[in-house]
């Protein structure tokens, strides 16, 4: 596990509990706002794989009709409250959203509870046999079953290209899912991901050729300032690609976009959840 991989600093989100996490309905997350809960269906899931049974929550708008689909990789620790407020915000602007456990293969969500300081060893050793045991083989298997659990939703509309996002790890994990899938996958998009371009031939930069959508990359501040050639790299492989992408450094730390840590960066996260909004209208089509 590289450090680009995890926020820093102390996260603090004490509705991280087991009791919090099974009584996460609409009403007692406390979360979205009174138009968003109305409006969107909020379900616990269990996704077959070829390893095994992923937990999962599923989002989408309440009422008739179909939207497109858009998987949501979360970050380092997880499927938590935090991620099922962004899978219904997502959901409540019009899309059918899986938010998946990651780490399945090791232990059902929440996989952290309770304040995480990453500035403790031993509070982030306890997340590093989970991110090992994540291959990215298992990976990819996993992006397959994920949108074919998507696409088999009365929901979905599968006539539309389907979107993937991811934050932190989630990044890396957003570009293979554009590979493994790339018939599906319309647009793409990296929220301080980390660990896009690497020197190693399993680089996630390097799948780029592999895929068909339209990409969006907002890079943190301090992952820039320890890997500032990773931009050029990242845009000239689009370029190369022929793809459209937005490759950003945002004025914030890595972790900006999630609450709950000392990183949240409110208006760079609102600017970046709005490029997103822009890229999703434009490319699943």
């Amino acid at each position: 596990m590289c450090d680009d991989d995890i926020h820093q600093g102390l996260v603090q989100d004490p509705t991280v509990s087991r009791r919090a996490f099974g009584l996460m309905s609409l009403a007692a997350a406390g979360v979205a706002t009174s138009a968003q809960a109305a409006d969107v269906v909020e379900q616990d899931v269990e996704v077959k794989t070829p390893d095994g049974t992923a937990d999962a929550a599923l989002f989408y708008p309440s009422g008739k009709g179909t939207w497109p689909a858009v998987l949501m990789w979360p970050d380092i620790m997880g499927l938590r409250p935090v991620f099922r407020e962004m899978g219904r915000r997502l959901a409540a602007q019009g899309y059918v959203v899986l938010v998946p456990n990651p780490f399945y293969r090791s232990k059902r969500a929440p996989v952290v509870e309770g304040a995480f300081d990453f500035n403790n060893p031993e509070d982030r050793a306890k997340l590093t046999a989970l991110r090992a045991a994540m291959t990215n083989e298992g990976t990819d298997k996993d992006a397959v079953a994920y949108l074919a659990f998507l696409d088999a939703q009365p929901q979905t509309n599968r006539k539309r290209k389907a979107g993937v996002q991811g934050y932190c790890m989630g990044g890396p994990l957003s570009f293979r899912t554009a590979a493994a899938v790339s018939d599906r996958i319309g647009a793409v998009g990296s929220f301080h991901g980390g660990g896009l371009t690497t020197d190693k031939p399993d680089s996630p930069h390097l799948l780029i050729p592999k895929t068909h959508a339209s990409y969006l990359v907002c890079v943190a501040q301090n992952d820039d300032a320890k890997q500032p050639e990773s931009k050029d790299i990242l845009k000239k492989a689009f370029a190369d690609a022929g793809l459209k992408a937005t490759v950003e450094v945002y004025p914030a730390d890595h972790g900006w976009c999630v609450k709950g840590g000392q990183t949240y960066n409110e208006a760079s996260a609102e600017k970046a959840w709005g490029e997103l909004t822009k890229l999703y209208k434009e490319a699943l089509t």
